[in-house]
């Protein structure tokens, strides 16, 4: 029986020798097409790209570590992406509709690291505009300037030094918790670009003093994560019932299922219900959010930008703070 096991192991001289397939010494990954806005929308838009599974066993560690597969959000900054999700939301939503029509097409700029930009979004906190833009000047130079905000500056930083510059104990303890989970690795910069929305939420929540509301606005204004529903914030609820007559302001765990139709693009359809509730003059300065960081916000409808004033610029939500992240939308 050995023999004819050994004897069947062996190739048969009559048989044709195969072609050899390509080698395969790289990762083969699917190719990115150009992204422009379809002419016929499709049933389900995309939203995200993904990288081939399969790895080359024989690649070095150090090589396969940098290309290991993931899935990535298609950001509303990829090219087409935001003229797609204007499209996809005029024919899902015919309410909606009006308020694109009405309004310009959002822009996008570009936006500065993330730990820059959450450091400024607690320095603004409870504070008016130009409050908050002293506070964050001085700031900066405290640190010698923006590009010097990094983690182990700002824990160097003492509550004192702080102190001097008006910047609260508990906000000085906000920058220094944030500072911490960079420096331990819980955080960085590059993984909150990477991570999910949810997982993101999850994690930026840890810090003390980033609450929801404050978490969604960061991932629509300084990362164009497309698909945030707010649903904490007021101004949205607001927006969400006078758009649709309801007669009550809608809860926030009705508003998913109220916004359900805007998916996969419900942060273009939230800038779009925040110039509606504006020029409805519902963005009274009482209007604050009912969530956990309620009182950690200025009225976040406060964009101040006319419709005959191009170059003025627009008022980010995220506590009042203009181009929070160097990220914001305008006209």
């Amino acid at each position: 029986m050995a023999e004819e096991s050994e004897s069947a192991s062996e190739p048969n001289p009559n048989t044709p020798t195969p072609i050899n397939p390509p080698s395969t010494d790289a990762i083969n990954v699917v190719p990115l097409q150009a992204h422009s806005p379809p002419t016929k929308l499709p049933s389900r838009p995309r939203k995200t790209r993904k990288l081939s599974n399969t790895i080359d066993p024989s690649l070095p560690k150090t090589q396969i570590s940098t290309i290991v597969p993931r899935i990535v959000s298609r950001s509303l900054s990829y090219e087409g992406e935001l003229e797609s999700a204007i499209n996809y939301l005029k024919s899902s939503d015919p309410l909606l509709s009006p308020l694109i029509e009405t309004y310009p097409l959002p822009t996008l700029e570009l936006f500065q690291p993330p730990f820059l930009a959450l450091t400024k979004s607690i320095l603004f906190q409870q504070l008016a505009y130009k409050a908050g833009s002293s506070i964050y000047t001085r700031f900066i130079s405290l640190c010698g300037g923006e590009s010097n905000v990094v983690p182990d500056m700002v824990l160097g930083l003492t509550p004192q030094q702080l102190r001097q510059i008006g910047v609260s104990a508990r906000k000085a303890s906000y920058l220094h918790d944030l500072a911490r989970k960079y420096q331990n690795g819980i955080l960085s910069d590059k993984s909150i670009v990477d991570m999910d929305d949810k997982s993101l939420f999850t994690m930026l929540t840890m810090v003390n003093g980033i609450g929801s509301w404050s978490v969604h606005m960061f991932m629509i204004f300084s990362l164009h994560r497309p698909d945030v529903l707010p649903i904490h914030d007021l101004g949205i609820r607001k927006g969400v019932r006078m758009l649709y007559g309801l007669e009550d302001l809608p809860r926030p765990s009705q508003m998913d299922q109220l916004c359900e139709k805007w998916k996969p693009y419900r942060s273009v359809a939230s800038w779009y219900i925040w110039r509606f509730v504006e020029a409805k003059g519902e963005n009274s300065k009482g209007n604050v959010v009912g969530n956990s960081d309620a009182t950690l916000q200025q009225q976040m409808l406060s964009m101040q930008q006319q419709q005959h004033q191009p170059n003025q610029q627009f008022l980010d939500p995220i506590n009042g703070i203009l181009d929070v992240g160097a990220c914001a939308w305008g006209q």
